[in-house]
């Protein structure tokens, strides 16, 4: 018998993720706190809405979050109707959402006071990667918890990979944004560079992207980038989000990240731009700007 789940949060990834646990045959409850997005998914997908968390909690074995921050988690897990007031013991807490390590591992203890298990499991891919069921997972927590949710989350991601104790996974998560942002400038930087050249940046990339400076960004945000268009994919709002969770760890730990600061200045000044809700990419649109 398949385990019953609940999936909180129906954002732009929580929305396909929970609805590939729902067409894999699990018995999934969904809780939203916009009424209208669950009744969207519940039209879309077999499955039920519950009031609350708690009571999405109440009905399921393993419990999947997905949702904007440390302040959002931290409310819809601890509150009066949160998820640990209504979980059993010896439930699980998948927290898909991006936060501090600081915030897994206090969730990791406090589910463990009553007798339930936290994995801290943040994912890579994006809005793109969830609707096509090709996430990357890096989760934290108890190896035998992992591997026990492991075939679940399997319904949506491509990878997954235990990396240790909790807050490891938001460690690993961390990393993860760490290079994406120096990458992301140095191919804005690179497309600034030809178009100030007059040469043909299509052109270009078609070569470049046969050898050592290929990557997912290259490949799939180029045409979009030359097009100036950056009405989609992952939010600069929730990449500031990310890096300052980065930045904060490294600060306590005394670690150098020189670009990584300054590539999080360039995105406060995309957001001084209006541009908030831009794609990451958007950084070639503040290049441009530039005299």
């Amino acid at each position: 018998m398949k385990q019953k789940v609940a999936f909180i949060g129906l954002g732009v990834m929580g929305y396909p993720m929970a609805g590939h646990l729902a067409n894999a045959g699990y018995t999934v409850v969904v809780f939203n706190r916009s009424l209208e997005k669950a009744e969207k998914w519940s039209k879309a997908y077999p499955g039920t809405i519950a009031k609350t968390a708690a009571e999405a909690a109440r009905a399921s074995d393993i419990v999947f979050v997905c949702v904007g921050n440390d302040e959002d988690v931290q409310s819809v897990l601890c509150s009066e109707q949160g998820v640990l007031s209504g979980l059993a013991p010896e439930g699980i807490v998948v927290d898909h959402t991006t936060t501090s390590a600081t915030l897994a591992v206090a969730m990791h203890n406090h589910s463990k006071q009553i007798g339930c298990s936290f994995l801290d499991a943040p994912v890579s891919g994006g809005e793109l990667g969830a609707q096509k069921a090709a996430l990357t997972i890096m989760a934290g927590g108890s190896e035998k918890i992992y591997h026990r949710v492991e075939p679940l989350m399997a319904c949506y991601s491509r990878y997954s990979e235990y990396m240790g104790p909790p807050g490891y996974g938001q460690l690993t998560k961390m990393v993860n944004q760490i290079c994406l942002a120096g990458m992301i400038q140095g191919l804005s930087e690179g497309l600034h560079f030809a178009n100030s050249l007059g040469l043909d940046a299509k052109q270009i990339i078609g070569v470049i992207s046969k050898g050592a400076a290929q990557s997912w960004q290259m490949d799939n945000r180029h045409q979009t980038m030359i097009d100036d268009n950056y009405e989609h994919g992952f939010a600069v709002d929730w990449m500031r989000k990310d890096l300052k969770y980065a930045l904060d760890e490294a600060q306590k730990k005394g670690i150098n990240l020189p670009i990584t600061e300054i590539v999080d200045r360039f995105y406060e000044e995309i957001q001084a731009m209006g541009g908030g809700r831009w794609d990451t990419s958007s950084l070639l649109k503040r290049l441009r700007k530039k005299p």
